[in-house]
């Protein structure tokens, strides 16, 4: 037999390549689903050097998982790119590849072709996309209707922290999204500053409706705390400078020498005297306004020295993403050069205190007018607390971004799942031929997650979930699972949410993939020699 691969290729054929891809999805689905919901336990990660994360978050897990088989990988990628695109819903698109093809295992084994299951996955994904815009319910207007996005933020949160934890987090997500909303803009995540100090308690995170910075005052005579305060942004170099060219100078007494010195100086200080100037102007014993410099560039030890006698906190090299938020939350413009000056320019908040924990500094700005920026300060004891907290905000501001940005939502506890299988059992009987096995599986599948929910909930799986799907046949509402008992619920009424983009980026990316992996007939493992 004369054979076109290299010798030194492994080659996995039909039922061998099908094997593998089905043993790879399944395995991948064992060790995610005992996190699924509010109920599921937690996964430890330990590194190289011994870190430890503490997670039930599904993106965590797979990007820090070290995942050697190629198809787990590719599962894993695509899962990944779910939560990159829409903030959510890893676990559930791992866990549905998994069931697609552990339901498809047993009908390949009798013989049918993966092309024939792939065309029934085809008309069943076509009639959910369909199923799912019937079933949403619109939330037009959503940034103002702050109830309805903290039961979205709190369905998203608490299937990544306690629930003692999340209730309160939930509230400070929504707040910082309708914070930093301008009207008729596109949301800009950025503008919310999510910052962490290893300080008190996680319970302790809370929203500053301003500004805190990772650094502090660099002069020992700054007040540590102003009140009623001016603030000027800029991007403006305060320090001495070398010229940029190699010169030389040459002088021939003391006295020239002083006088070169002293104009090297006397540029930076005309600079620093109109930032004073200005303060001056400003601030006067009627109005007991105080003066604060927050400068990207540097401030050089002379300049800090005449800027702190005249009581100005300054604050040198800020990071830039700071100085694109400062003008947000404070108001008035960042400057570049300090000629013509203006009280137009600055910017105001109630108060600036200077915060110091062991070694580092903060500065936090708060009581601003009506800011567009905001801080998450972000507070716990532990590294691993605080990893968690940090990964549940950035999915809690999603899933409240997504809202507004979908202007629709889908009743959560596994309700859209149950209705999916209720809606496939009744349109398989219009699909005719062999492409209805996989309608079939397909509608199976779906019932992974509320399976899941209720097996992570400890309650009797069998017997609740006939319960459930029944409760759906008879009334035709949005039936959802309740975690305390496993008896049906109506989310709508509990206030459980997900998002519309999440499921629907779900149908979309899970079954093409099961169908990719079901249609793969053989597996060459590069079969290149090493030598040359």
């Amino acid at each position: 037999m004369v054979t076109v691969v290299n010798s030194k290729a492994d080659v996995l054929k039909a039922s061998q390549a099908l094997a593998v891809n089905l043993n790879a999805a399944k395995g991948l689905q064992e060790v995610m689903k005992t996190n699924l919901g509010p109920r599921g336990t937690l996964k430890m990660l330990v590194g190289g050097a011994g870190q430890i994360k503490i997670t039930k978050d599904g993106v965590v897990l797979l990007s820090e998982m070290q995942i050697q088989h190629p198809t787990a990988s590719m599962i894993a990628r695509a899962a990944t790119a779910q939560d990159e695109m829409t903030g959510d819903g890893t676990t559930t698109s791992v866990m549905f590849i998994g069931e697609l093809m552990k339901l498809a295992e047993g009908c390949l084994a009798e013989g049918l072709h993966p092309r024939l299951i792939a065309e029934g996955f085809d008309l069943a994904r076509e009639e959910m996309v369909k199923f799912l815009d019937e079933f949403k319910v619109a939330v037009p207007n959503a940034l103002n209707d702050r109830e309805r996005l903290v039961c979205v933020a709190r369905t998203a949160l608490r299937t990544k922290i306690a629930p003692i934890m999340a209730d309160p987090m939930a509230e400070v997500v929504v707040d910082a999204v309708r914070c930093i909303k301008k009207p008729d803009q596109v949301l800009d995540l950025n503008m919310v500053e999510v910052l962490h100090m290893k300080n008190k308690l996680t319970s302790d995170t809370r929203l500053i409706k301003g500004l805190v910075m990772d650094h502090g005052a660099r002069h020992p005579d700054m007040p540590k705390r102003l009140e009623n305060c001016y603030i000027l942004t800029c991007n403006v170099s305060l320090e001495y400078e070398r010229s940029e060219v190699s010169a030389g100078f040459f002088y021939n007494s003391a006295e020239q020498r002083d006088k070169l010195v002293e104009s090297e100086r006397k540029f930076t200080d005309e600079k620093v005297r109109k930032i004073v100037e200005l303060k001056r102007k400003v601030c006067t014993e009627e109005n007991k306004k105080t003066f604060v410099v927050i400068n990207q560039k540097g401030i050089d030890p002379p300049s800090l020295e005449m800027l702190a006698h005249e009581g100005i906190i300054a604050l040198r090299r800020a990071k830039r993403r700071n100085m694109e938020r400062l003008p947000l939350a404070v108001g008035g413009t960042a400057v570049n050069s300090v000629d013509d000056l203006d009280v137009d320019d600055l910017g105001e908040a109630d108060v600036v205190y200077e915060q110091t924990l062991e070694d580092e500094k903060y500065t936090f700005i708060e009581g601003v007018k009506n800011p567009f920026s905001c801080t998450i300060l972000i507070q716990g004891s532990t590294d691993h607390s605080i990893a968690q907290m940090k990964d549940a905000t950035r999915d809690g501001l999603r899933a409240v971004q997504n809202t507004i940005e979908d202007e629709a939502l889908v009743p959560g506890a596994g309700a859209f799942e149950v209705a999916g299988h209720v809606r496939l059992e009744q349109f398989k009987k219009t699909v005719t031929g062999k492409p209805r096995l996989g309608v079939e599986l397909f509608g199976k599948a779906l019932l992974t997650v509320p399976k899941t929910l209720l097996e992570n909930s400890g309650v009797d799986m069998q017997e609740k979930l006939i319960g459930i799907i029944s409760e759906r046949e008879s009334k035709g509402t949005p039936v959802g699972i309740s975690l305390a008992t496993g008896d049906p619920i109506d989310p709508t009424m509990e206030g459980i949410w997900d998002n519309y983009i999440v499921k629907k980026q779900m149908l979309a990316l899970a079954p093409v993939l099961a169908q990719q992996l079901l249609l793969v007939d053989e597996v060459i493992r590069a079969g290149k020699s090493s030598s040359g």
